[in-house]
């Protein structure tokens, strides 16, 4: 394989890794809004959630983007590198 091929292969790990994680923050949001329209939450559970998922994708964004792409890549492959969900977690006082 050429170093092109093998450069193109390793973000094409990493962006269907951030595709596949963003999705699930996605569906954190879905979740919580099908809950408000059956009256199960109110706007402002709703609005943590929002702002949990922003947090979350944010550190996503990072995490995919800012380092360099092989590494990312080998800590993709070896093991799942965090729960986004709960690295967007507001700190606790």
């Amino acid at each position: 394989m050429s170093d092109k091929s093998e450069r193109r292969a390793t973000r094409s790990v990493v962006a269907e890794y951030h595709q596949a994680e963003l999705g699930g923050l996605l569906a954190r949001v879905a979740e919580a809004l099908d809950r408000y329209r059956e009256g199960e939450l109110d706007a402002f559970d709703v609005d943590h959630v929002l702002f949990q998922y922003s947090r979350a994708a944010k550190e996503l964004w990072k995490f995919c983007n800012l380092g360099q792409v092989e590494l990312t890549a080998a800590i993709i492959r070896e093991r799942r590198p965090h729960d986004w969900w709960e690295r967007g977690a507001p700190k606790r006082r």
